[in-house]
């Protein structure tokens, strides 16, 4: 029978306490959890009127999922430019062995 590796961490979230189960290191946990939480606080920092912790926390979740989105944008460029590159040089690479045969 496999044990299973989840981490109960404990971890504060714009006020509130959770207690997460996963598999990955409880300071990894313990950093999304505060990543999370940064956001919010950027978010109610940003807003001119109060708003309910569910307004703050769609706002927040639209943010962080803004800068996945962007940051797979930019992986997926620069996975195009280098697969580009990599043409390239094997191009020249075959060139330079079909004038030397």
């Amino acid at each position: 029978m496999e044990e299973s590796k989840d981490n109960l961490v404990r971890v504060t979230i714009y006020g509130q306490k959770y207690t997460v189960k996963g598999e990955a290191e409880a300071s990894y946990i313990t950093s999304v959890a505060k990543h999370v939480n940064d956001k919010m606080e950027e978010v109610e920092n940003s807003l001119t009127t109060v708003q309910s912790p569910l307004r703050v926390a769609i706002l927040a979740s639209m943010n962080i999922t803004d800068e996945f989105f962007s940051c797979n944008k930019d992986k997926d460029n620069f996975l195009r430019n280098v697969d580009e590159k990599a043409k390239f040089l094997v191009d020249i690479i075959d060139e330079e062995l079909n004038e030397q045969i």
